[in-house]
């Protein structure tokens, strides 16, 4: 077939969908209008290169992993010639970057050949979308890792956070990526799900307001974000991958949908992709109410909804609610999911037969047609003047990995990791402390640095299957960054066991080095892998919350030589500590920092780094019978005397330490009754009462104390940043609206309901040192989308003396 004319019709005029003059509804209509229907079913499928790669000889076969669950199983069946995939035209071109290594100029190179052959093999020369993975950062060879999500979370910095998602953003932009797929808004709901690492916390405003930074900041680049896993995704039974969820309506819609509710209003996210599982007992991706009437009937959502990878499949294979991929895709589509990713199976040729034969209406095919060339057109595919090589046209000056990527990764890092308890042992310097002239550092994690990356980031998620290409990045591991940062002093290295597995032969080793050293540095916890091969990420369940193999015992053992041992966890999901804190001279928790972690987690142990990171998820005290959150009723809060088991946490949600300390105070409450549709301020002081600069999370949580289904003990709801030099002070005022009390009720309508809410301000969920209460008044309420989603802050120099500026950033 020989290329087609996309300028002109046959008269030679413009063709209307393709003049940038029209408004773009009229561009797609005029398009749709063209089309036959083939060419409309065309633009729901995908197709995946990558998918037939065969892993390289000398990579042992239990380490050829797959990239998407049950790869192997579906590639067979996806993979079929470029030029007959594309006949009738294509939605998607699924991973050119992130499925084998490749440089941003031969990435670019090829998605210039797959969009020739797109226009080249079909009738009006479509071009496709391109979409790539992006939850650390651009998911290819070379590109910057950043921290991992459950990290962001820990900054608590939606800025910050925003930031990141422009520069992943517009590196992706540059090399002619379209869409990524992030972020991750699933709510923890219980800390041995393998991708509790992939999430931003168990809180979900937290969730909400970095996961709203994230689309901002992608979408700023021009990158379409993808919310996922829409929805329940993270509370399968027994945090098994795939579980099915024995989750009720209310909890899906008072604590999992939120986040993806408000990244769409204030994040303006263009599209969703669906969760594997089922909720009670309704897959996802066949699921009418969640895809079309909460998501687009009740939130006004406009965008595409993909599927997640082979999810249509499943509905046939694995949810057995289908007869075959054919009968899937049928489900899939009434639903309301509009693109197959990565492949076409349930979105095939025989989506054309059904609307013959009078089986499926035509609409459904155009509704999702008109959704996914809604977005070709806003992102300038249907253009007169793209080609292929323009739409590349930043890929040979691009640098992945650049110095202003780098600094962005350190910051993040730096401002992710969490100091639990500085004990005696730290900072390591400072005033009086000369340093420790020979320092231990033991453990799995110590010189390992894949263990600052998740499961996404390519290092671990590709090139395992290239084991020779190295990391593509720059990572000192902390062994190298301590080295660095203690140049003075002598550091010694063991291992002293793997990260998981059952041998102790090094045991003897790191004993001997603590016992021979002033100080000893352990570093434990994961290393992520996909589908089993790590001990964290995707299809990396774990059983309990002890760490992984006999770290722990490794860490009894080194408390008891007498040396002081600083005790630094590096993993993806909190790991029960308590047993570990006994033994411990200090304790510091970091979440996957990425490639910059090495030297964010020895500036802290230095002193060098004030640390501020927060728990976006609780640490454990014992490794069972503490599945829940924070987030709990009267009765999931407390043992009450009627249970053995204490749910209380060693570290609690919002907890995290410094070198400095803050006092929280002289609170002031605007009003003792609103109305059930008014608002209130909240006010607190902030004082930094120690000896250096710092930066405190001052925290608002809410209480309904009666009402008439049962409510969390306490809930998020505002935070802000406040940065304060030694002896200042900042005021921090919350505007609470009613709607920010807003549950779903016994009838399953959303409600503001009248009566006393407890105010609760301090520094974590169980330090709360500002209390008061404010009544609502007047009639309940029915509210909706259009409810308040957002708390906003002010912070602002305290009156006083002792002021001067302040920097404060604002949730």
């Amino acid at each position: 077939m020989t290329a087609p004319d996309r300028t002109h019709a046959a008269d030679g005029t413009l063709r209307a969908w393709q003049d940038p003059a029209l408004p773009v509804a009229d561009r797609v209509e005029a398009l749709l209008a063209e089309m036959t229907l083939e060419e409309k079913v065309g633009q729901l499928g995908s197709r995946w290169i990558g998918n037939d790669m065969q892993a390289p000889e000398e990579v042992e076969p239990d380490n050829a992993h797959n990239v998407a669950p049950m790869q192997d199983v579906f590639a067979a069946s996806g993979t079929v010639p470029i030029e007959e995939a594309v006949r009738h035209g294509l939605g998607h071109l699924t991973r050119v970057f992130g499925s084998v290594p490749v440089t941003a100029v031969a990435g670019a190179a090829e998605v210039v050949r797959l969009q020739r052959e797109v226009v080249k093999h079909s009738r009006l020369g479509i071009p496709a979308l391109v979409h790539e993975e992006c939850l650390t950062g651009f998911t290819t060879y070379g590109a910057t890792v950043y921290p991992a999500a459950i990290a962001c979370g820990a900054t608590f910095d939606p800025e910050l956070v925003e930031r990141m998602a422009a520069a992943i953003g517009g590196d992706m932009r540059a090399v002619g990526a379209h869409q990524g797929l992030s972020p991750v808004l699933d709510v923890v709901r219980d800390y041995r799900w393998g991708r509790v690492e992939e999430t931003l916390g168990e809180d979900p405003y937290l969730v909400a307001m970095l996961g709203a930074a994230y689309v901002r900041g992608l979408e700023k680049a021009g990158v379409i974000a993808t919310l996922k896993h829409f929805a329940g995704y993270s509370a399968s039974r027994a945090a098994r991958n795939h579980g099915p969820v024995p989750m009720g309506r209310r909890e899906l819609m008072d604590m999992i949908l939120p986040t993806f509710e408000t990244a769409i209003a204030e994040g303006g996210a263009r599209s969703v992709m669906n969760s594997y599982s089922d909720v009670d007992g309704v897959p996802a991706a066949a699921d009418p109410w969640l895809l079309t009437e909460v998501l687009r009937d009740e939130w006004g959502f406009t965008g595409t909804v993909v599927s997640d990878y082979w999810a249509i499949a499943f509905l046939a294979k694995m949810h057995q609610v289908a007869a075959d991929h054919e009968e899937a895709g049928v489900l899939a589509l009434t639903a309301g999911i509009d693109v197959e990713l990565p492949d076409t199976l349930g979105f095939g040729r025989h989506l054309v037969e059904r609307v013959r034969r009078g089986e499926l209406p035509e609409e459904l095919v155009d509704r999702a047609a008109r959704r996914l060339l809604t977005q070709k057109v806003q992102l300038g595919l249907l253009d007169p003047d793209w080609t292929p090589e323009g739409s590349v046209a930043g890929a040979d000056a691009v640098d992945l990995d650049s110095p202003d990527n780098r600094a962005l990764a350190r910051e993040l890092a730096e401002r992710s990791i969490v100091l639990l308890d500085a004990g005696d042992a730290l900072p390591l310097l400072g005033e009086g402390r000369p340093g420790p002239r020979r320092v231990a550092v033991v453990g799995p994690c110590a010189d390992d640095p894949r263990t600052f990356m998740g499961c996404y980031a390519f290092p671990n998620h590709v090139l395992p299957r290239h084991p020779k290409l190295g990391l593509g990045v720059e990572a000192p591991s902390l062994l190298d960054a301590l080295r660095a940062e203690l140049p003075d002093t002598e550091i010694v290295h063991e291992r002293g066991c793997d990260w998981r597995g059952e041998d102790r032969s090094g045991f003897a080793a790191a004993l001997a080095a603590a016992r021979e050293s002033d100080l000893c540095v352990a570093v434990v916890g994961d290393l992520a892998g996909l589908f089993g091969q790590g001990t964290s990420g995707e299809g990396c369940d774990a059983e309990d919350l002890r760490l992984p193999g006999t770290q722990e015992d490794l860490l009894v053992e080194l408390a008891a030589t007498g040396t002081p041992v600083v005790v630094v966890v590096v993993s993806g999901r909190p790991y029960a500590l308590g047993r570990v804190r006994e033994g411990a001279a200090a304790l510091v928790q970091a979440f996957m920092p990425g490639e910059e972690g090495g030297a964010a987690i020895a500036g802290v142990l230095s002193g060098r780094v004030q640390p501020s990171g927060k728990l976006p998820v609780q640490i454990p005290r014992s490794p069972g019978g503490q599945p829940g959150t924070y987030l709990q009723p009267p009765l999931g809060s407390d043992s009450h005397g009627i249970s053995n088991l204490d749910p209380t946490p060693l570290f609690p949600f919002g907890y995290g330490a410094s070198y400095t300390a803050f006092e929280v105070g002289d609170l002031e409450i605007s009003d003792s009754e609103v109305s059930t549709d008014g608002e209130f301020t909240v006010s607190v002081r902030v004082r930094n009462t120690g000896g250096r600069a710092g930066e405190e999370v001052v925290q608002l949580y809410l209480h309904d104390v009666l009402a008439q289904v049962t409510r969390p003990v306490r809930q998020l709801a505002g935070f802000a940043q406040v940065r304060l030099e030694p002896g200042e002070s900042a005021r921090a005022t919350f505007t609470v609206h009613a709607d920010r009390t807003a549950f779903t009720g016994r009838d399953l309508r959303r409600i503001v309901e009248p009566g006393d809410i407890d105010v609760f301000v301090g520094t974590s969920a169980s330090d709360l040192p500002c209390r008061g209460r404010v009544r609502l008044t007047g009639p309940l309420r029915h509210v909706g989308h259009d409810r308040r989603l957002v708390t906003p802050v002010e912070v602002r120099p305290a009156a006083g003396p002792d002021q001067g500026g302040t920097d404060a950033a604002q949730s």
